[in-house]
């Protein structure tokens, strides 16, 4: 019998908004999942779709314009400032670019010390030594890079200074903001692969956020895949993998490179159309202007986020 597991995160119509000149842009649009303790639920789409904001809305690094973020029970959408530093222990984030992500001016020493001097972990500097060397340590950085500045390593080892920082107050939650996009393929692979142990071995819960199919699938629980802001579809990985549903899925998923210069397999389908503007978006589903399946419904109507098949989400009128 499988063990139950409590559930973690859970966010509920979640909604973000930015004002700009031309009206309000849509980023982030009702979306509503949760995640269980020792999960990881990957969140797929194109560039622009909302992905890093909703992450960063969750962690309240923006303010939300409506719905609920409920971490480990506690709705944490609006509180104060010294209950959310408070909070900060148990959720870190692992930034897209790590070098941007680093200050050039600190060591790497510094870097992973700093969140251990901002909560006060440690009586004393020679411990907080002892707990940045033993970071290093989990996370493959070798103890001589310990006075390095980031200018001075390869964008492997920087992300792995970005990890340890995470690691640091020894956190139940980490949102993964595409940390191996501006990686090298082999650098990847280490990467994930260094995530993958870490959940493993510490309990840890991800929002593994990425544009990267082939990547989410290696790391993935369950899997979001959003479009301008809105939740098109949702299920397991393999599930997503093996039997998509809404028409901007299995576009996505025909688009993965198959390493295998003999394969004769299906073309990658061209999605063809104008992106509807997230700002004010008109009523209706945001996919229909790009999709070849769409009709007169979809362009009036929105359709609802339902479930058709056991644990199976999906947002398309086809399936009404």
């Amino acid at each position: 019998m499988s063990e139950e597991r409590k559930v973690l995160l859970e966010v509920d119509h979640l909604k973000k908004y930015f004002d700009t000149p031309r009206g309000m842009l849509h980023a982030v649009d009702d979306v509503t999942f949760q995640i269980e303790e020792g999960k990881t639920l990957g969140v797929v789409g194109e560039s622009g779709c909302g992905k890093s904001t909703l992450g960063r809305t969750i962690l309240r690094l923006l303010p939300s314009t409506d719905g609920k973020i409920i971490f480990n029970g506690e709705d944490i959408t609006h509180v104060d400032s010294s209950r959310m530093l408070a909070l900060r222990r148990d959720m870190q984030i692992i930034f897209q670019d790590p070098f941007s992500s680093l200050d050039p001016k600190m060591t790497v020493s510094q870097i992973i010390e700093e969140p251990l001097k901002i909560h006060k972990i440690y009586k004393n500097k020679a411990e907080r030594m002892e707990r940045v060397k033993e970071l290093m340590s989990i996370v493959g950085l070798d103890e001589r890079y310990v006075m390095t500045y980031p200018h001075e390593l390869d964008g492997g080892r920087r992300q792995r200074i970005g990890v340890a920082r995470a690691l640091a107050l020894n956190p139940k939650f980490i949102i993964c903001d595409e940390p191996v996009s501006a990686l090298d393929v082999s650098i990847q692979a280490q990467i994930l692969n260094l995530m993958m142990d870490l959940k493993d071995s510490m309990g840890l819960t991800y929002i593994f956020i990425t544009h990267d199919l082939s990547v989410v699938k290696h790391i993935s629980d369950d899997i979001l895949v959003l479009y301008l802001g809105k939740m098109v579809e949702m299920t397991d990985s393999d599930t997503l993998f093996d039997k998509p549903l809404h028409p901007y899925t299995k576009a996505l998923l025909t688009a993965i490179p198959v390493p295998d210069a003999s394969y004769k397999g299906k073309e990658a389908e061209v999605m063809k159309g104008e992106v509807t503007s997230p700002i004010e978006p008109p009523p209706g589903c945001r996919f229909a202007a790009r999709c070849p399946l769409a009709s007169e419904r979809c362009l009036k109507e929105s359709p609802e986020f339902k479930e058709v098949e056991p644990n199976h989400f999906v947002a398309c009128h086809l399936y009404d």
